[in-house]
């Protein structure tokens, strides 16, 4: 039986896509549910597209999500090389090997002619695809074409007649028809591999058992399926996984600004891995039994859990309101310390905080986090709701001007100031006795008492814990917000 292996396979053209993301998370669970291997190999040979490092930032983003790797570039592992631009010379012997057996030709078609071909087919009613025109041409009309400056690219002769059937472990039986299919470029006139070659000779070469990979690339299948079977390889198991859809249930597009599509984007405003790694195991997938009716997994649970068969073939929707309620979730029980040191950035980018953090300031901003630990969806939102704290002046909306205006609010504020002033302590504990006594002096009591100093203080007529509030945010600052709402009335 063979192996359980499985592989990610991204072009370094960019950030990690959240769709790349669930094909590296569920190839990551099925190797490791059945004790195998999982693979990240760099494709690379579409040079015009890449971006420098853009490899590394993929792979720092699956390290942070927890997805790790057996083999990769990083790895001295026993198919390397990892990347397809140090195979070539691998490649290079595929090749010839088709050539020999009569499977590839020299094809010297030039871009002009190959468009101009196209063209003509549409315009008969039929679809495009290449003649081969050029499959069997002598000694003396290649040297002819060379001598015209044409450097030929590769082409694969692709068979007429034969059907190409993969059982998809996720789609079902998908047939495939080889008169569909015109011959096509394996390798370019300047020497490199196409893609639809090169995956078959790393996945062959490197022992794959499983392709996961997206519904698009259904379509990629019988050419690879052709090469599969031209070079006497096993083929592996494919299971092409649905498409994931926006909220109005069409097809992401990377300027669709609805949705934040790359996972760095998500480490950057305070989302937790393992929130991220649940939600997208859940586009298009579902546990089984009673697990079904669960929403929160870790990624121990998942692999355990995970198969293809629970893969659906319906697309995915993408629901952005579900993601920040499941991050809720995990921010919720994650240790204040944790969430303090994902905040800190934060803060300190909003120009509300600075290091050093001395004991006594690290233990500030841990008790301002604490506060709204509880509230946020992801951590980046810690400078808005804590920016109260911060500012000398606070805005006042309709609802809070509305109860500023009651008349019994210069006499509880007064009272709230020369109770402070006999203090010098300012802990919870303290404001709670203050309060008391602004209680017995002034007759006020419940929200007559309270709501007044709430909004004065905050500035808001709902928030967290009060006697907290007030304590972080000083006695100094509270005093000059008391006296600006008494030297206004």
């Amino acid at each position: 039986m063979m192996e359980n292996r499985t592989r990610y396979a991204p072009s370094p053209t960019g950030h990690l896509h959240i769709g790349g993301a669930r094909t590296a998370l569920f190839s990551y669970l099925l190797a490791k549910k059945h004790g195998g291997q999982f693979v990240v190999r760099i494709e690379d040979t579409d040079t015009e597209r890449n971006v420098e490092g853009a490899d590394l930032v993929q792979m720092n983003m699956l390290k942070w999500l927890g997805v790790n790797w057996d083999e990769s570039v990083d790895t001295d592992g026993p198919y390397k090389p990892y990347r397809c631009m140090e195979r070539i010379d691998i490649y290079n012997r595929y090749i010839e090997q088709l050539l020999t057996e009569g499977k590839a030709y020299y094809s010297y078609a030039t871009t002009e002619e190959i468009e101009r071909e196209k063209e003509e087919q549409i315009a008969r009613g039929e679809a495009p695809r290449y003649s081969g025109w050029d499959r069997d041409l002598s000694v003396d009309e290649r040297e002819k074409f060379e001598a015209e400056g044409r450097i030929p690219s590769i082409r694969f002769k692709v068979p007429s007649g034969k059907q190409l059937v993969i059982e998809d472990a996720v789609r079902g039986r998908v047939q495939f028809e080889s008169d569909d299919i015109g011959d096509f470029v394996i390798r370019r006139p300047d020497g490199r591999p196409m893609y639809n070659f090169a995956v078959v000779i790393d996945d062959a070469l490197m022992k794959m058992s499983h392709i996961i990979r997206g519904e698009e690339h259904l379509s990629n299948t019988p050419k690879q399926l052709l090469i599969y079977d031209a070079l006497g390889f096993d083929i592996p198991q494919f299971a092409h996984v649905p498409l994931i859809l926006n909220a109005e249930g069409k097809k992401m597009s990377k300027r669709d600004e609805t949705i934040i599509q790359f996972i760095d984007q998500y480490e950057e405003l305070g989302y937790l891995p393992e929130a991220i790694v649940n939600f997208i195991a859940l586009l298009g997938w579902s546990p089984a039994g009673e697990k079904n009716e669960e929403e929160i997994f870790s990624i121990e649970e998942l692999t355990e859990l995970f198969s293809l068969e629970r893969v659906s073939k319906a697309p995915a929707i993408f629901d952005t309101g579900k993601l920040n309620w499941m991050n809720g979730q995990y921010i919720k029980q994650a240790s204040l310390t944790r969430i303090t040191d994902l905040a800190i950035p934060h803060l300190e980018k909003a120009g509300y905080i600075q290091a050093p953090y001395a004991d006594e300031k690290r233990i500030w901003v841990e008790r301002l986090v604490g506060l709204y630990q509880e509230q946020m969806e992801y951590v980046a939102e810690i400078t808005e709701l804590a920016s109260m704290f911060f500012v000398e002046e606070l805005c006042y909306d309709q609802e809070a001007q509305t109860i500023l205006e009651q008349e019994h609010i210069k006499e509880v504020l007064a009272s709230f100031i020369a109770n402070i002033r006999t203090t010098t302590e300012f802990d919870p504990e303290t404001i709670k006795g203050l309060l008391k006594k602004v209680q017995k002096e002034t007759g006020y009591k419940g929200k007559q008492l309270f709501m007044p100093i709430r909004v004065a203080v905050t500035g808001q007529s709902q928030g967290p814990d009060l006697r907290e509030s007030i304590s972080l945010i000083g006695a100094d600052l509270v005093v000059r917000r008391l006296q600006a709402i008494i030297d206004n009335k």
